[in-house]
């Protein structure tokens, strides 16, 4: 979306405020503005729209309880995490990037694991692979990345999507790779029982509703 410079003569208290509602939100003076100008002409920007996205997804992924909200969410990031049961109940971090101009993809998602335990990143490594295998099996080809201790997917959402339904779209796919990844640590000495286990739940999922990300 374009944007312009334009001069404007404005009261150094009011600058003040927008300055503290800008620190407040994790933004800059002009985009801080921008957004003001933007509701009270009623125009939905790209980062307003973005953080209606966030909002609903944080509402539905917090109320259980499972998900910590890291920082504020700023107008493209969003970051949670979550306890692992493993040895010092070590954190997953989720981090949700939405893109403005969403022509490939809506964003992406990076899940990083918060330790340096050896044993700890293989076992997640097998994981995602076992993820992404499955994936595969029900959506086709999957943009994704795998590093050590980090995976990446790109997100994709219908273009005519409300904010609501991206939000809750985007919390259910977190919250099934969260529940999905405790069941495989429950049981890391019958791998294919969580497989099997895993898979129903990526087909029930689907099966109810589940949008294909």
């Amino acid at each position: 979306m374009p944007k312009s410079v334009y001069s404007l003569v404005l009261l150094d208290d009011v600058v003040a405020e927008i300055d503290r509602l800008a620190y407040q939100m994790n933004t800059s003076r002009s985009n801080m503005i921008n957004q003001i100008l933007a509701e009270y002409v009623s125009y939905m920007t790209p980062e307003k729209r973005m953080r209606e996205v966030f909002d609903r997804a944080i509402d539905m992924l917090t109320k259980g309880g499972s998900f910590q909200l890291m920082l504020q969410p700023t107008d493209t990031t969003l970051s949670l995490r979550s306890a692992l049961t493993y040895k010092y109940n070590p954190s997953v971090r989720y981090s949700v990037e939405l893109y403005r101009n969403n022509e490939e993809a809506a964003g992406e998602l990076k899940v990083t694991l918060r330790s340096q335990n050896h044993s700890l990143i293989l076992y997640m490594a097998q994981f995602f692979k076992l993820w992404v295998k499955i994936e595969q099996a029900y959506v086709g080809p999957v943009q994704c990345r795998l590093e050590s201790g980090k995976f990446t997917r790109l997100l994709h959402l219908p273009k005519e999507a409300s904010n609501e339904q991206a939000g809750d779209w985007i919390a259910d796919y977190i919250q099934l790779l969260d529940d999905s990844m405790k069941l495989f640590f429950a049981q890391l000495d019958q791998p294919q029982t969580a497989a099997r286990q895993i898979e129903a739940k990526y087909r029930s999922y689907l099966q109810g509703g589940g949008t294909r990300l």
